[in-house]
């Protein structure tokens, strides 16, 4: 039963990674680009949502929609400041300015807010549901509910209507997209918001599942969701949402049972193994460009 504990703990880890991958996989499918700033992102929703409940006294359910507002307004703000004069540029110039952008998240946040943790308020029941010898806890449960939810509207949103179609057409061929009357400029932006949002509720999940937050919990959280898009294929939403909860399962079992010092090294080895197998992921498909 131990085991099974873990693995649904892992679950609730993992889901959240996916929600982080999801953001990953939607910007580089849309804009084919790695936006290496979205951990400081999802940190930025995690303060946008401790701020409308602890400053500003909002609901909790207000302050949640209030960040995921707010963080996609940023993400859309860093696309069109950093990453659209880039366009047709090489990948380094792109890889350089999210480095760039990510460090000045960090440092606007640490300079409002410090470096010391800050207690995120309790927006989910304590507690748990036991059935047998398993033990459930009630964040687990909404957890999972959610990232589930949110990757159902996602792809209903992308296969069913007319905003995802045209995603869908930039994805496959930005110039002729254009041809046919679609605004690129403005389905990439689309993108990011949807991204960003997203990521606010892996921002907020975070806040409660392990109460404290800074400015720096972005930068691990980040990775491990760029691993798990990776690991998935980067590309495809199903593949962001697997990857992520084997990857939460993988770092749940390694603590239970090995040690929590050597968690982020076998996410890296996660990462280094499907690069040598699978390049393209789980999911992902290996594409030949015509020299």
């Amino acid at each position: 039963m131990d085991f099974i504990n873990q693995v649904i703990n892992g679950l609730s880890t993992g889901s959240m990674y996916a929600l982080v991958a999801i953001g990953y996989t939607i910007v580089y499918g849309i804009g084919k680009m790695i936006n290496f700033a979205h951990g400081e992102i999802i940190m930025a929703s995690a303060y946008f949502a401790y701020v409308g409940m602890s400053f500003l006294h909002f609901p909790a359910l207000v302050a949640v929609l209030l960040s995921i507002i707010l963080t996609a307004l940023l993400g859309v703000l860093t696309e069109k400041v950093a990453y659209k004069p880039l366009r047709g540029k090489g990948s380094l110039e792109v890889l350089i300015t999210a480095i760039g952008v990510s460090y000045l998240l960090q440092n606007v946040f640490y300079m409002i807010f410090t470096s010391s943790g800050r207690t995120f308020p309790q927006i989910m029941p304590k507690g748990a549901i036991n059935i047998g010898g398993l033990s459930i806890t009630y964040i687990t449960i909404i957890t999972l509910i959610i990232s589930f939810v949110a990757t159902g509207i996602l792809l209903f949103f992308i296969n069913k209507t007319r905003l995802g179609k045209a995603m869908r057409a930039v994805s496959e061929d930005q110039g002729a997209a254009q041809l046919m009357g679609i605004n690129v400029s403005t389905t990439i932006s689309l993108a990011f918001a949807i991204g960003s949002g997203l990521g606010a509720l892996a921002g907020v999940i975070y806040g409660a599942k392990f109460s404290i937050i800074n400015p720096y919990i972005g930068q691990m959280l980040g990775i491990k969701a760029f691993i798990a898009a990776v690991l998935g294929g980067i590309g495809s939403i199903p593949g962001a949402m697997v990857g992520g909860l084997l990857m939460g399962v993988a770092e749940s079992l390694t603590i239970a049972y090995i040690s929590s010092d050597f968690s982020d090294a076998v996410v890296f080895g996660i990462l280094i193994l499907v690069l040598l197998i699978k390049p393209a992921g789980i999911f992902g498909s290996n594409v030949r460009e015509k020299v």
